[in-house]
C-alpha cells in the first residue's frame, strides 16, 4: 500500500495553521461575552479535510467549569461563521472545513486520576504499616488451616 507522506504532512500543516488562527482569533478578535479565557489544544483535521474539530481548554478559575466550557463552546459555535470567513481570507484557501467546538478535558481527568491513584497509595501504605488485621490475613499452616495460638492454661 503506498504511504501517503506529503498528503499527511499537508494536513498536519493546515490543522497547525488552523489553530494558530483561530487561537489568534479568540485571544484578540472575538468580543462575544460567553468566550472566556481559553486556548486551543489540539485540531483534528479529517482526512478529506471537509472538517475539523477544534479542541479548547478553558483557563478559567470559575466555581462551574462545566457551565463556562458550555457557555464558551456556545460563543465559538455562534461565531463560527465569522471565524472560518476569517480563516478563508487569511489562508487564501478555496475550502475552509466546517468546524466544530469542543471541550479538552483532558487536564482535569489526568489530575482526577492522579488524585485517585495517590488516595490508592496512601491507603495501601497505612494497611501495610498496621500489619495483618483480620482471621484471613494470618498466616496459614501446611495443612491449610489458618494457625491460631493456643490459649495459655
Amino acid at each position: 500500500m503506498p504511504e501517503h507522506r506529503a498528503r499527511k504532512h499537508h494536513q498536519d500543516r493546515v490543522a497547525e495553521t488552523l489553530k494558530e488562527e483561530i487561537g489568534a482569533m479568540i485571544e484578540g478578535e472575538l468580543s462575544d461575552p460567553r468566550i472566556d479565557l481559553c486556548h486551543i489544544s489540539e485540531v483534528a483535521l479529517n482526512p478529506g479535510a471537509k472538517s475539523a474539530r477544534i479542541y479548547v481548554v478553558v483557563d478559567s478559575n470559575a466555581e462551574d467549569m462545566d457551565k463556562a466550557e458550555a457557555q464558551t463552546i456556545a460563543g465559538l459555535e455562534t461565531a463560527k461563521g465569522y471565524i472560518r470567513f476569517q480563516l478563508k481570507e487569511r489562508m487564501g484557501v478555496r475550502h475552509v472545513p466546517e468546524l466544530s467546538f469542543l471541550a479538552d478535558r483532558q487536564d482535569r481527568f489526568e489530575a482526577r486520576i492522579n488524585e485517585l491513584m495517590s488516595r490508592s497509595r496512601k491507603y495501601a501504605s497505612r494497611a501495610a504499616k498496621a500489619g495483618p488485621q483480620s482471621p484471613q490475613d494470618q498466616p496459614v499452616s501446611e495443612s491449610g488451616a489458618a494457625q491460631q495460638s493456643a490459649p495459655a492454661k
